[in-house]
């Protein structure tokens, strides 16, 4: 794992405390029900030692993107939150999350019960083989983008730029709001 800024340290050398870093989940479903599985991957985040889940945005509906031609649509949002974990750790709890709902990981695009991507953590660039930060995909993703930018309108995916520039250059067809669908 490597930073941008080479003198960078994950640790206050006075007190010993790691300072809290901003983490970004992309959470989504389309197999059995959609927004309780959903709402039980915000409980578990929540319930997670050392995240403090900060905002959630609207859920949105998406049409399935590089899958299987009928694969049903999913309900999408984000959670940001502030960590002292580090990205190994996160990942790991995003996969428990998963595995919790059932996931099953029979394709790279199947439909499935639970997808939680951990897109970014603070400044942090990951390179391997089952972890890359940020997402390299992010930028790119309107079910990503359209909801983060709701509820994080300054924010950026390191190295890409700023969320309300990302918003206006993303396909945002096949995504709808759902203000009739919430998370508590």
């Amino acid at each position: 794992m490597t930073s941008p800024n080479p003198h960078a340290i994950d640790t206050d050398t006075l007190s010993g405390m790691k300072p809290l870093r901003k983490v970004v989940y992309s959470l989504g479903s389309n197999l059995g029900d959609r927004l309780g599985n959903l709402q039980g991957a915000v409980d578990a985040l929540r319930d997670t030692p050392d995240v403090i889940v900060v905002d959630v945005s609207p859920v949105y509906e998406t049409l399935a993107v590089g899958g299987p031609d009928d694969s049903p649509d999913f309900l999408n949002l984000v959670v940001v939150a502030e960590t002292t974990l580090d990205p190994r750790t996160l990942l790991e709890r995003a996969q428990a999350i998963e595995d919790a709902y059932g996931r099953e990981r029979t394709g790279h695009w199947a439909p499935r019960t639970l997808d939680v991507d951990l897109i970014m953590v603070g400044s942090a660039v990951v390179d391997s083989e089952d972890l890359r930060l940020p997402h390299p995909l992010a930028q790119e993703r309107g079910f990503v983008v359209i909801p983060w930018v709701a509820v994080d309108p300054l924010g950026e995916v390191p190295g890409q730029g700023p969320l309300a520039v990302l918003a206006e250059q993303v396909d945002a067809s096949g995504i709808t709001r759902r203000d009739d669908l919430s998370i508590d």
